[in-house]
C-alpha cells in the first residue's frame, strides 16, 4: 500500500461507532487497525485517514468535545455520488448539505462538481464530491 504525502489522524469518542459508519455505512475499506491502541487506518478511493480514540496520553492540546474539527471539512472524492448519496439517505443520516451541482472558479475557468456534506459522529465536516 502506498501512503499519500498527508494522511489526517482523527481523534474519536468511540473507534467502534467509527468503524461502523465509515466501514458498514459509507464504504470505506480497513487497511489495518492496531487493536489494543483502539487505532485504525482507513481508505476511500484515493482517500486515506487514521482515526484514534481519544485518550489521556494522545496529542490532545485541548479539550475535545462535540463537535470535533471545527472550522475543517475534508473534501473525499467519490466515484458515483448519486449512489452514496441515497446510501447516506437511506441510512439516515443527517445530511448537512444536500447533494447539489456547484461552480468554482480554478485558475479562470469554471469547474462544475456534485458535492453533499455530512458529520460523522464525532462532528467532523465530510464532503463528498464527484
Amino acid at each position: 500500500m502506498k501512503f499519500n504525502s498527508l494522511i489526517p489522524e482523527l481523534s474519536v469518542n468511540n473507534i467502534e461507532d467509527t468503524k461502523y459508519f465509515y466501514i458498514s455505512i459509507l464504504g470505506f475499506k480497513l487497511e489495518y487497525q492496531r487493536l489494543n491502541e483502539k487505532f485504525m487506518f482507513l481508505s476511500y478511493g484515493d482517500s486515506q485517514f487514521m482515526f484514534e480514540e481519544i485518550h489521556s496520553y494522545g496529542w490532545n492540546t485541548d479539550v475535545l468535545e462535540y463537535p470535533l474539527g471545527r472550522g475543517i471539512n475534508f473534501s473525499i472524492a467519490c466515484n458515483d455520488i448519486e449512489r452514496l448519496y441515497d446510501i447516506v439517505k437511506n441510512s439516515k443520516i443527517n445530511i448537512y448539505r444536500e447533494l447539489k451541482e456547484t461552480i468554482y472558479l480554478c485558475d479562470g475557468n469554471e469547474e462544475v462538481q456534485k458535492e453533499f456534506l455530512i458529520q460523522d459522529p464525532d462532528g467532523y465536516l465530510l464532503r463528498f464530491t464527484n
